[in-house]
C-alpha cells in the first residue's frame, strides 16, 4: 500500500542520517583530521551527490524492495550477483546499526549508572519493537525523533554562533596548506568516515514501494535529505571542532554533550537526551530498513520463504525484523566503535560503487525507461563510480 508521502520519506532519511552520523562520530572525526574535519564532510556530501543520482533514476525505473538488489539484477541479470549486492546491503546496514547502538551507550550512561552492554541490549531490544509497528507507525515514531535530533544540531549550532564571531573568523584553519601532505591525507580518511554520517539517504529506495507517486517523490527526498545533513553536519563540526581542542573531542564518549556543557555552562544532560533520542532513531530505521531487505530477497526466492511472510496485523515482516534486531545486538556487543565504523563506510562505498555500474550498464545497453523516470546523465554516473573507488584507494593509505 502505498501511504508515506515526501514528508515521511525526508523524516525517515533524515532520521536515519543523522541518527548514525554525527551524534556518534563527531570525535572520531575530530581526532582523525582535527580542524580540518569539516573540510572531509564536505567532500562526503559531494561525493555522496553524484551517487544520489544513480539512485534517483533506479529507484524511479523500479520502484521495490531490496532495491540495490533490483538494480544489479537487471543490470546484469546474474542471480549470484544480486544476491550479493543485498547481502552486503544488510551486512552494512546491520554494521551501521550496531555502530549508532554502541554509540548510544555514552549518552544513556550519564543518566544510568549501567555497564554499556547491559545498555545497549536494552536500546536494541526496545527499538525492535519499534521496527515491528505498522510501517506508517514506525515511521511517525521515527519521525518525531527526527525532529528532536534535528532541533538538538540547531541548538549547538545557534550557542556556538551567540559565543561570538571566533567561528567566522577561524574558517581559515579549515583548510590545510598546499603542501601538508600530512593533513591532506588525513582529511582523506577521515572522509571515509564522513560517509558513514551520510549512510542513511540511499535507503530512502528501499521504501520505494510504499511511497506515493515515487517518480515524483524519491528523487526530491533523497537530494533533500542529503542537502539537510550536509548542512546541518558542516555547520555543527565546525562548532564542535572551534569549542573544544580535537583531541578533547575525541576522547569524549559523548562528544556533543561534551561540547553543548562548554559552550554554556550547563551541566551536558539536555544535550544528551537529544543525542539519546538521535541515536535511538538511528537504531529503528536501519532495523526498518534491514527488514524491507531481508523481505525483499526472500519475495524474489534467493532467501527463506518464511522471510517474506507478511503479519497481517501490522503489515510487516516480523521474521525480517527479527533477524535484524538479532544480528544489530549480536554485533554492537563484540565490536568496538570506530572499527564498526570504518567497515561499515567501506561496505557503502562498494554498494555505492555497484550501484553506478549498474545504471552505467543499463544505460549502455539502451534499457528503455517509463515517462516520468528520473534521468541521471551517464556521466553523472561515472563520476559517482570515480569518487567512490578513490575514496576506498584513499582508505588503503
Amino acid at each position: 500500500m502505498r501511504s508515506l508521502t515526501l514528508t515521511h520519506a525526508v523524516l525517515y532519511g533524515v532520521g536515519v542520517t543523522i541518527g548514525a552520523g554525527i551524534y556518534v562520530l563527531v570525535g572520531v572525526a575530530a581526532g582523525k583530521s582535527g580542524m580540518h574535519a569539516p573540510l572531509a564532510f564536505l567532500a562526503a556530501a559531494i561525493a555522496m551527490g553524484f551517487t544520489a543520482a544513480s539512485f534517483a533514476e533506479l529507484g524511479t525505473r523500479m520502484p521495490v524492495s531490496a532495491s540495490e538488489a533490483a538494480y544489479v539484477e537487471a543490470a546484469f541479470h546474474r542471480k549470484w550477483l544480486s544476491l550479493g549486492m543485498g547481502l552486503l546491503v544488510v551486512l552494512t546496514a546491520t554494521v551501521s546499526g550496531a555502530t549508532i547502538s554502541s554509540g548510544s551507550a555514552g549518552y544513556v550512561a550519564i543518566f544510568v549508572d549501567l555497564p554499556a552492554s547491559s545498555i545497549i541490549a536494552c536500546v536494541v531490544l526496545l527499538m525492535g519493537a519499534v521496527a515491528c509497528l505498522a510501517t506508517t507507525q514506525s515511521i511517525a515514531v521515527a519521525g518525531l525523533m527526527t525532529l528532536v535530533e534535528v532541533g538538538g544540531l540547531l541548538v549547538i549550532i545557534a550557542v556556538g554562533f551567540a559565543n561570538g564571531a571566533t567561528e567566522v573568523e577561524r574558517i581559515p584553519e579549515m583548510i590545510p596548506s598546499l603542501g601538508d601532505s600530512t593533513a591532506w591525507f588525513a582529511v582523506g580518511g577521515t572522509t571515509l568516515i564522513a560517509v558513514f554520517a551520510f549512510v542513511g539517504f540511499e535507503h530512502i529506495v528501499n521504501v520505494a514501494e510504499e511511497l506515493e507517486n515515487p517518480s515524483r517523490t524519491l528523487p526530491r527526498a533523497l537530494f533533500l535529505t542529503l542537502a539537510i545533513t550536509a548542512v546541518l553536519y558542516g555547520l555543527v563540526v565546525w562548532t564542535a571542532v572551534t569549542a573544544m581542542p580535537p583531541e578533547d573531542l575525541a576522547k569524549s564518549s559523548a562528544p556533543l554533550a561534551a561540547v553543548y556543557e562548554r559552550l554554556t555552562g550547563q551541566p551536558p544532560h539536555f544535550m544528551s537526551v537529544i543525542a539519546i533520542v538521535a541515536t535511538l532513531n538511528g537504531v529503528v530505521v536501519h532495523m526498518i530498513m534491514i527488514a524491507r531487505v531481508l523481505y525483499g530477497l526472500s519475495h524474489q526466492g534467493m532467501l527463506p520463504a518464511p522471510l517474506a511472510r507478511v503479519n497481517p496485523v501490522t503489515r510487516t515482516p516480523l521474521a525480517a525484523t527479527a533477524v535484524a534486531v538479532s544480528a544489530i545486538l549480536g554485533l554492537s556487543l563484540f565490536v568496538p566503535l570506530e572499527g564498526l565504523a570504518a567497515w561499515a563506510a567501506r561496505g557503502t562505498l562498494l554498494i555505492f560503487a555497484g550501484i553506478n555500474l549498474a545504471l552505467i550498464n543499463i544505460k549502455r545497453r539502451g534499457a528503455p525507461a517509463s515517462d516520468g523516470v528520473f534521468h541521471c546523465p551517464a556521466p553523472i554516473a561515472y563520476m559517482g563510480l570515480i569518487l567512490t573507488m578513490l575514496l576506498l584507494i584513499l582508505d588503503l593509505f
